[in-house]
């Protein structure tokens, strides 16, 4: 079974049947009240109680980076973000990806997008690093110095269909035209969902992975077609097309997520796939010399399956072994390492966002304790470009974080922020914004033309609880209550 009879789904008002078997507990129900939010409440309506730990209430308000209307660039579909100083300057910048479509029509057109930050959090530089062709249906990005003359460059993922390399000028990086190639193996051979950089076999060159999933909207007859998850190694100018060479490390049915992380912690860089068709992650255990190669392993978890779509990594239990965090079809969980990776892992239920689906999550200390806790956004399933006839029972576009206990194997706390008829909300980053101490979070939201784009949830704390989401537009996506 997956739950022992300490995991639960989070601390939350109304658990409606729970069934003791063999010392066991299934939740059968997973639909309920958080602490945030009150029946027939709009959820970023309802008063904080939320707290940090020095008793101040935690509540968030929304402000805009890149949205049609600052810029007047109609971009939509936004999903990848990543972020790194790439002028320069000692602020860090953003690359977002906008795959511009409100619905799947396989036009290779949207937008890749560079916020330049400044001094302060409210005052950012916008401009289009590429659109149309060269960004087709961009789903992801990195940053780091792919060449070696010191300036970051930026790699691209897109479902239709390539990866692209943008390498930095280093002068003049907001107005010239970065050089740039597609990668010839991955044109128009299938759709790349995520992109990593890291140095696999320590010569000090970054190499990129990334999976190709296959198709841009798979549906079940493409699961039965496996396709790779690959390292793109660089040989020689990384913009000359004989530059690069590629390293097959699997084939699989609908590979979703290849990331760099030291699993195994002896230093050096393994990687984690994740498999939407077979359901499952795997382990490649690095075991490069000057060759790049890697052995895999089956990540066997007790009871449950994860298709690896996002991950987090972080020691949850203090043993000194790294765990992960992966949504799974009982909500979002952290994934213990055993004693031995190839052993059985353990899966502790963090939370669920019922009937919410779960999407983009990154993990934070948000209120100060000194325990990593989670932000988490959700996938609306409902029209891309109006609100439509949506319910309080469809999925719906969620933000909202859940509180670690301190024991993380203990019930986790979740406190909603926003539930909006329409939204997506793929990737968060985590970072003290604004300076005062406390971390705010980057992210974008898609499914909700026009009002995708770029924002950062400034965290708010105060003496007395308030509201616990203020937007940053007057007119949104209406705002919505959890299901009774």
């Amino acid at each position: 079974m997956f739950f022992k009879q300490h995991h639960y789904l989070g601390k939350v008002g109304n658990m409606r049947d729970i069934r003791a078997t063999g010392g066991q507990i299934l939740f059968l129900v997973l639909l309920s009240m958080p602490a945030t939010a009150y029946a027939g409440t709009p959820v970023g309506e309802a008063q904080t109680q939320a707290r940090s730990e020095n008793g101040q209430y935690i509540s968030w308000q929304e402000h805009l980076i890149d949205d049609v209307s600052i810029t007047g660039v109609a971009i939509s579909g936004s999903d990848g973000l990543v972020m790194g100083d790439l002028d320069g300057d000692g602020i860090d910048d953003i690359v977002s990806v906008h795959e511009s479509d409100t619905r799947y029509d396989g036009e290779p057109d949207g937008h890749v997008r560079i916020a330049f930050g400044s001094r302060s959090p409210h005052q950012w530089t916008n401009i289009t690093l590429a659109e149309g062709s060269d960004a087709a249906a961009p789903e992801d990005a990195a940053i780091g110095d792919l060449n070696g003359d010191g300036y970051p460059d930026v790699m691209v993922a897109s479902e239709l269909a390539h990866l692209i390399y943008f390498q930095n000028p280093g002068t003049d990086i907001r107005q010239s035209r970065w050089p740039r190639l597609i990668l010839p193996m991955t044109q128009n051979r299938g759709s790349y969902i995520r992109v990593f950089l890291a140095d696999f076999n320590r010569d000090g060159t970054l190499e990129v992975i990334a999976p190709n999933k296959g198709k841009q909207n798979p549906l079940a007859a493409d699961f039965e077609v496996k396709t790779s998850i690959s390292v793109f190694q660089i040989l020689d100018d990384p913009l000359s097309a004989t530059g690069w060479k590629e390293i097959v490390l699997g084939e699989y049915s609908v590979p979703q997520n290849a990331q760099p992380i030291d699993l195994d912690g002896d230093g050096d860089l393994d990687v984690i796939g994740g498999s939407r068709g077979e359901a499952r992650l795997i382990f490649f255990e690095n075991v490069s010399d000057q060759e790049i190669r890697f052995v895999e392993h089956p990540i066997r978890i007790d009871g449950t399956t994860a298709g690896g779509f996002n991950l987090a990594f972080a020691d949850f239990n203090r043993d000194g072994r790294l765990d992960i965090v992966a949504a799974t079809p009982q909500g979002l969980a952290w994934l213990q390492q055993p004693t031995n990776v190839d052993g059985q892992w353990t899966a502790h239920l963090i939370g669920s966002f019922a009937p919410d689906s779960m999407t983009g999550f990154t993990i934070a200390d948000i209120n100060g304790d000194g325990h990593l806790d989670l932000m988490a956004g959700s996938y609306s399933r409902g029209p891309r470009a109006s609100d439509g006839a949506v319910t309080v029972a469809d999925r719906l576009g969620r933000i909202g974080w859940f509180e670690n206990p301190g024991d993380a194997t203990q019930v986790w706390t979740r406190h909603d922020i926003s539930r909006r008829k329409r939204g997506m909300f793929d990737k968060f980053v985590a970072r003290d914004l604004d300076g005062d101490g406390d971390v705010d979070f980057i992210g974008t939201r898609g499914n909700s033309a026009p009002y995708d784009g770029v924002f950062w949830l400034e965290q708010v704390r105060t003496d007395k609880p308030q509201r616990v989401f203020k937007r940053a537009r007057i007119q949104d996506s209406e705002e919505m209550p959890l299901p009774d």
